[in-house]
C-alpha cells in the first residue's frame, strides 16, 4: 500500500472516530433531507442553513452507518460552509464523478481527495454517496 493512500485512509478514520458537524439544525430557514441506503443501513439526516448573502452558514448531519459512509458525511458538512448553492451542487458533481472513478478530487489539498480511493470498491460508492445525494435532495436538486 503506498503512503497515499495509507494517508487517505487515516484521513477516512479520523473524520469517521472525530465527525465534524454532527447534530442537527431548526428553523423556518433550514433545508432538510433524510436518506437510507437499503442495500447496508447506512442513515442519514442533512441540514443547511443560509445566510442573507445565500452562502451556506451553517450545516449539520446525524445518522449512522459505516465508516465510510460517516466520513463523507463529515468532509461534505466541511467542504460545504460558505458556499452557494451552486457552489455546492458543482462541489456534489465533482466529487460524484471521483467517487465514480471518472475525475479528479476538487481540490488535491482538501480530505475529499481521500474518498477518490473508494472508486476503487463499487459496492462503497453507495456509502460515500449517500451525503452527497442528501444535499442534492435538500437543494431541491
Amino acid at each position: 500500500m503506498s503512503d497515499l493512500e495509507d494517508l487517505y485512509r487515516e484521513v477516512i478514520l479520523d473524520h469517521y472516530r472525530n465527525p465534524r458537524n454532527r447534530g442537527t439544525l431548526t428553523g423556518d430557514a433550514v433545508l432538510h433531507a433524510e436518506l437510507q441506503n437499503p442495500t447496508c443501513g447506512d442513515e442519514i439526516e442533512l441540514a443547511l442553513a443560509f445566510d442573507d448573502q445565500g452562502r451556506i452558514a451553517d450545516v449539520r448531519f446525524a445518522g449512522r452507518g459505516c465508516s465510510i459512509s460517516m466520513a463523507s458525511a463529515s468532509m461534505l458538512t466541511e467542504a460545504l460552509r460558505g458556499k452557494t448553492r451552486e457552489d455546492a451542487l458543482e462541489l456534489d458533481r465533482q466529487v460524484q464523478a471521483m467517487l465514480r472513478g471518472e475525475g479528479d478530487p476538487p481540490s488535491p489539498d482538501q480530505d475529499l481527495a481521500a474518498l477518490s480511493g473508494v472508486a476503487q470498491f463499487p459496492v462503497r460508492v453507495k456509502c460515500a454517496t449517500l451525503a452527497w445525494h442528501a444535499l442534492e435532495h435538500a437543494l431541491g436538486s
